[in-house]
């Protein structure tokens, strides 16, 4: 492991389903082995990834309790987003008293929440007492963490890292001048390379769910700043990587993982399949990335 847990290879897991569409617990904690076992230094149960959104309390917090069953508590970070301060709490307090090392938590994102209401969630969250890593999707919620908000964020000791979604590496440079404590996570995997090389601690992964080892590899070469291996890596994946920055990230990594011999499967509504055109599409670049022994 790393020295954090917040550190490394954290994978945003998928949740296998039945044909019922309930989720399939044995299914899942035997995947958070398997990505372990290929290299991930954790997971990260309850996110957009995990559809945290469709499930019930009950089937959201055995999720957290599978993981930690299946990988150990040191390596499990919960999603623990909700639309009120005092919900999200509680699941940071279900993740501390699990023994998670740490949580991910989203801004407000019930409406476009102003500097004050991100600051009154991000104060009722710590008040659990586990680390915070913030996870900043501005596309989804409406409410960009810009780097001096998240720099007054760590000031006041309210979070230890952000999971960086916006796309735009040069926030990183950005980030480092103006909050050089906060650590910075890779959210979006077709930037990988780029905030790597700009000094991320680690990487809040989708594509790991399919391809852990070669992502990993991918990861370990570009934080060592090896070019040599990382890029020709990073080429070969990425057109699958930038699948993860597409609404249907969801369902075009489950077909991913379909492909690649693992138990991707549907999604909950209200998400819908692939239409043809990305079906092929994700076909292709996962049919060509295995053809080329990534795995």
């Amino acid at each position: 492991m790393t020295t954090l847990p917040w550190h490394g290879v954290l994978v945003a897991t998928a949740l296998p389903l039945n044909e019922d569409l309930s989720p399939d617990f044995g299914a899942y904690a035997e995947h958070c082995r398997w990505l372990v076992a290929n290299g991930c230094d954790g997971v990260v149960p309850n996110g957009s990834l995990g559809e945290y959104q469709t499930l019930t309390p009950e089937e959201r917090a055995r999720v957290v309790e599978t993981a930690v069953a299946a990988v150990g508590p040191e390596r499990v970070m919960p999603g623990v987003a909700a639309y009120g301060a005092a919900e999200a709490r509680r699941w940071a307090e279900q993740a501390r008293d699990a023994g998670c090392g740490a949580v991910m938590l989203l801004p407000p994102n019930a409406y476009r929440a102003d500097e004050r209401a991100v600051l009154g969630h991000y104060r009722e969250v710590a008040e659990a007492g586990v680390p915070v890593v913030a996870y900043n999707n501005p596309y989804d919620t409406k409410v960009d963490l810009t780097p001096a908000l998240l720099a007054r964020l760590h000031g006041e000791g309210l979070i230890v890292g952000v999971k960086e979604f916006t796309g735009d590496v040069r926030r990183a440079y950005e980030l480092a001048e103006v909050a050089p404590g906060l650590d910075l996570l890779v959210g979006s995997d077709d930037v990988l390379l780029e905030l790597c090389l700009a000094g991320a601690a680690g990487w809040v992964a989708g594509y790991p769910n399919a391809l852990p080892a070669s992502c990993v590899a991918l990861y370990r070469a570009a934080v060592a700043k090896d070019l040599e291996t990382a890029l020709p890596l990073y080429r070969l994946l990425h057109p699958l990587l930038r699948w993860d920055s597409k609404t249907e990230f969801v369902q075009a990594i489950k077909l991913s993982m379909d492909l690649a011999g693992r138990r991707g499967g549907a999604c909950r509504p209200p998400r819908v399949p692939l239409t043809p055109e990305q079906e092929a599409a994700v076909r292709a670049a996962t049919e060509k990335a295995l053809a080329e022994g990534l795995r």
